[in-house]
């Protein structure tokens, strides 16, 4: 097994950042525009199925936090194991995280085919939206169990070296679904006039192909070898050490998604302009929060081998390093977005009400990104380190302790609006990076590492 890893690009101290994180870069704004590409090309289609769309893709997103919870253990999981050289146990680790989030997947899946109507009450889908958004869940969320695959196969790709690997699958499935979406909607096959669903149906074959593709590659590059064999006797104590990484980062994603849903609460209370001001910059601050996000998922990848292989030092010297160029190029990305909303919110928008609120909002965007890079970087290095559960902790005290009510005070009460509650937003992710940068300092998360080493 160990010649066959080492065939991989071997990733260490002097693995340069950006090789890392400039495909993973690329794959994360593939992956934003795939996101929009269904709800632009609905929106010359019908009206109701946009609006059906975007209720289940909050159900979708929901869905993919729970299928994180071992994707992200993976990732911590096999960069240790990797950088400790530990390559015997690899096709073990492999299996386990493959073979439980596929299961774990189509039993959501069903779950989430049976729970349909369900769902449908809960959010209040208007009737006009209701048979649209019930027929794209049925079909996306019948076939969610691929992307609980993928993004299992994506962390092992990546932690092996190779990070290109997603952005080609990228390009591939932006092809393959936008091609869909055009024959149902638009092409030969529109008069069949299934609309939401042939939609659907794009969105399903894109995943199917992008799972294909990964273990195509997979077994190409001769990372390693799935098989039941590699399960007796089960390894029950490397599943529940997955299962103990990944909650916390799931809890952490799912609190900060439940405290976004409360700032959202606030500003419908604003008035349209206000709601409308905020997607519309959130929509251009996706794109500028790019770059840090890819830095520092790259440097998890980095910090993990460093880990494994027990070099502690050198992973807390690489991931102030990499803030030092992460963090100049997430203000120079936040302040040129600034400088050009006048001009970039009009493609939106011509209301000059809703462009004065987006200009204020992308001032204080500003400082978010500021803090947001901190917290990428040193809370996506924690994990990796094996620190798994201080962050969640302290996302919890900051997000509703100060996010909330510096939001609501300052956005509500003192009436300064949706830039007000960025500024709650901005408070949380700046506070919340240098407590845990101030932890990163301390080397707190010594001696946490989830890998055993071997003995001499």
């Amino acid at each position: 097994m160990s010649g066959k890893v080492k065939e991989a690009p071997q990733i260490n101290e002097n693995t340069p950042l950006l090789v890392i994180a400039g495909p993973m870069f690329l794959e994360l704004l593939l992956g934003t525009m795939l996101n929009n590409i269904d709800t632009l090309m609905l929106s010359h289609y019908d009206e109701y199925a946009v609006g059906a769309v975007g209720n289940a893709n909050n159900i979708m997103f929901m869905l993919n936090i729970l299928f994180n919870i071992i994707a992200t253990a993976t990732g911590v999981v096999v960069a240790q194991y990797l950088g400790a050289k530990q390559y015997d146990k690899m096709n073990m680790i492999y299996t386990v995280a493959i073979m439980f989030n596929a299961t774990f997947g189509t039993l959501l899946s069903i779950g989430i085919v049976l729970a349909n109507p369900v769902f449908m009450a809960f959010l209040q889908v208007s009737p006009e939206m209701r048979p649209h958004c019930m027929t794209y869940i049925y079909i996306v969320g019948g076939g969610s169990f691929l992307m609980a695959v993928y993004n299992v196969l994506i962390q092992i790709l990546r932690c092996n070296g190779f990070p290109k690997v997603g952005m080609y699958i990228s390009i591939a499935i932006n092809v393959i679904n936008i091609g869909g979406n055009y024959l149902f909607l638009y092409g030969p096959l529109k008069h069949l006039n299934m609309g939401v669903a042939g939609v659907a149906i794009s969105t399903v074959a894109a995943r199917a192909v992008a799972v294909i593709a990964a273990f195509v590659v997979f077994y190409a590059v001769k990372i390693g070898k799935i098989s039941l064999r590699y399960l007796k006797p089960f390894p029950f104590g490397l599943l529940m050490k997955m299962i103990k990484i990944g909650l916390p980062s799931a809890g952490e994603n799912l609190s900060y998604n439940l405290y976004q849903m409360c700032l959202l609460s606030f500003i419908n209370g604003m008035g349209n302009d206000s709601v409308n001001a905020r997607v519309y910059c959130n929509s251009l601050i996706s794109f500028a929060m790019l770059f840090s996000n890819s830095s520092a998922m790259a440097t998890q990848i980095i910090t993990g081998h460093l880990v494994g292989a027990g070099k502690e030092e050198l992973a807390y010297k690489r991931v102030f390093k990499t803030l030092l160029t992460s963090m100049p190029i997430t203000i120079a990305l936040a302040t040129i977005n600034r400088l050009i909303c006048p001009w970039t919110l009009r493609i939106f928008t011509n209301n000059e009400a809703i462009i004065a609120i987006g200009c204020s909002i992308m001032l204080v965007d500003i400082f978010v990104e500021i803090g947001r890079c901190l917290n990428m970087t040193f809370i996506c290095s924690l994990k990796a380190a094996g620190a798994y559960i201080y962050p969640l902790i302290v996302g919890l005290c900051t997000m509703w302790g100060l996010g909330l009510t510096v939001g609501y005070g300052v956005g509500v009460l003192a009436g300064l609006g949706v830039a007000g509650i960025f500024m709650g937003t901005a408070t949380d992710e700046c506070i919340r990076g240098i407590i845990v940068m101030i932890y990163w300092y301390r080397k707190k998360w010594y001696g946490k590492a989830v890998v055993e080493k071997k003995e001499n």
